[in-house]
């Protein structure tokens, strides 16, 4: 059986370039809940690509991808 596919971790600005929105926004969905770091690389929080996904589209209101 082959390994599960590690996670992409991006930084914040990197995550927020993937999902169309600014560092800013990112930042908030961390205070609000909605998207949680997934580990750190010395100051900066690292957050998988899914997770930045999922975030934004439920910021948009759009159904949960599967």
């Amino acid at each position: 059986m082959a390994p599960a596919p590690t996670p992409t971790l991006v930084t914040g600005a990197t995550a927020a370039a993937e999902a169309g929105v600014s560092a800013a926004t990112v930042r908030k969905w961390v205070q609000l809940g909605r998207l949680t770091a997934a580990g750190r690389q010395g100051r900066a929080h690292l957050f998988r690509l899914e997770d930045v996904f999922a975030a934004e589209r439920a910021a948009r209101g759009l159904p949960a991808h599967e």
